[in-house]
């Protein structure tokens, strides 16, 4: 498939995303302030590193298009006079429902499914072009996944659904404001459910900005979305779980994994290990076989990176490994911007909900990732319970004695994935620790709170509104974000003022 890139006639694999498209081409986007090259960090919608100007229109997030044969790609940021405007639209109300559901992952389709086969009228609204969230991206085709299951159900049950589309602000009780590739819109709900799912925890240290740093689960989506791997040396560095996964993934596709390397210790592991339920120790015995050759390293986590290249410190010793992407996270953040913003509780990061998943707004529900990491079968289970709570059905023994056994695993599993104090000194002052607004360490040193810090360096006030930068700074200084305020993504002003 031929595209044009900054004037000139690419060819890129059919199929792909705008970002995977531009990955294969070795073309990285140029974000930064300072006009550095970044790559697509998180490659879901959230970092913004991956904007681009697409047919004219600038700002376009690139992972979230499909590429489509004569688009006119540029990647770096067209001048301010040259920018087209693009033509404002009354804000429009095409959609009012008595459930709407958040996020197309596995809670959202379980509970839409559950809740529209109870009778209810439901609305599934979700950010990325196709159903399946981050977990089950591109499997809700395949007929032998669980994914494919949901998503049929979803279908035969007529859910009305709308994907591409973001929600940016919640301008009263009942009513949201959205952005889809059609234009602004007004959603009108009864009850709502936040399915709003999770994003990786990035952490600073020195070369962590260069195009060939991506998140674990970053590099797995592009790869998903047809960013050629074969061949490629990666190693995956970080912690959690989904190290694992995402090794296997790419390994299963032809890369060549140097090497898994997880800060967590050998004696944590063994603690987490202990009461695993057994389908994780059949997954994890699963994964382990996949891997079979490849080092897995403990006590493990990278001290710098350039290209072509990263170190390494295990256990105590600096090692330098050879590679063409490192894929890093240190597990994983809820993402509760929305809940906040709507005024639910809540606590240490997580939506506070009761036994029906209900938040402490009447009629708001939250179910899966944003109320405590737990995986698929969690989030699942969840979100089955609060799409009956929300159509009025009760939901059966053996689905709330399923939730409860997985929250347990939830539990273990944020014991293991606790960063170490060590982390703290991997970023140098001159190490940028908000991506968007080029903000170093060591002009966050000189201030005591987040909002102090946003006030005199505009650290986490870019596109991403610090979802990046907000766990690094509460990790590494003890911060904590004081106010949310819309629009909660960057939004035209169109959107936020419904006039022309």
């Amino acid at each position: 498939m031929r595209l044009t890139i900054n004037g000139q006639p690419v060819e890129v694999p059919a199929g792909s995303s705008v970002a995977a498209a531009l990955a294969a081409a070795a073309i990285p986007a140029r974000r930064s302030v300072l006009g550095e090259a970044r790559g697509p960090l998180c490659a879901m919608g959230i970092c913004f590193e991956c904007r681009v100007t697409i047919n004219g229109q600038p700002h376009q997030r690139s992972c979230q298009i499909q590429a489509l044969a004569g688009m006119t790609i540029g990647v770096s940021p067209p001048p301010a006079a040259a920018e087209p405007r693009r033509p404002l639209s009354t804000v429009h109300c095409p959609l009012s429902t008595s459930l709407l559901v958040l996020g197309a992952g596995p809670a959202g389709l379980a509970a839409a499914a559950r809740a529209a086969e109870a009778g209810a009228q439901v609305a599934l609204i979700d950010d990325n072009p196709a159903l399946g969230g981050q977990i089950w991206r591109g499997t809700t085709t395949d007929p032998h996944s669980e994914a494919a299951r949901w998503a049929q159900r979803v279908q035969a049950a007529q859910v009305t659904v709308l994907c591409a589309t973001r929600i940016v602000d919640a301008p009263a009780p009942g009513r949201l404001l959205a952005e889809s590739p059609d234009g602004p819109l007004e959603l009108g709900y009864q009850r709502l459910l936040l399915a709003t799912g999770a994003r990786e925890r990035f952490l600073p240290f020195p070369g962590w900005t260069l195009p060939h740093v991506l998140g674990a689960g970053g590099l797995q989506a592009l790869v998903k979305a047809g960013l050629p791997i074969e061949g490629k040396r990666v190693v995956v560095a970080g912690t959690g779980p989904l190290l694992l996964a995402v090794a296997a993934y790419l390994r299963q596709h032809g890369a060549q994994v140097v090497a898994v390397c997880d800060q967590a210790s050998w004696s944590a592991l063994l603690a987490f290990s202990a009461r695993l339920p057994l389908d994780k120790i059949r997954q994890g015995l699963q994964l382990s076989a996949s891997l079979r050759g490849v080092p897995l390293w403990r006590n493990a986590w990278p001290l710098s990176t350039r290209p072509g290249a990263v170190t390494i410190s295990h256990r105590g010793r600096a090692r330098e490994l050879a590679c063409d992407y490192l894929a890093c996270g240190f597990h994983l953040v809820p993402n509760a911007e929305l809940a906040t913003l709507l005024g639910c509780a809540t606590q240490d990061g997580c939506v506070v909900v009761n036994p029906s998943q209900e938040t402490t707004v009447a009629g708001v529900y939250c179910a899966g990732e944003p109320t405590g990491v737990g995986g698929v079968e969690l989030a699942v289970a969840e979100g089955e319970i609060a799409g009956l709570a929300m159509a009025n059905q009760t939901p059966e023994p053996a689905l709330l004695a399923r939730r409860a056994y997985y929250r347990r695993f939830a539990r273990r599993l944020d014991r293991l994935c606790q960063l170490r104090p060590a982390l703290r000194a991997l970023p140098q002052p001159d190490t940028l620790v908000c991506r968007c607004e080029d903000v170093t360490l060591g002009r966050l040193r000189a201030h005591d709170s987040w909002r102090a810090a946003k006030l005199h360096t505009r650290c986490g006030m870019g596109p991403c509104q610090g979802r990046v930068c907000g766990p690094a700074a509460e990790f590494l200084f003890g911060w904590q974000p004081d106010s949310l305020r819309p629009p909660i993504f960057p939004a035209n002003i169109a959107t936020l003022s419904g006039q022309e």
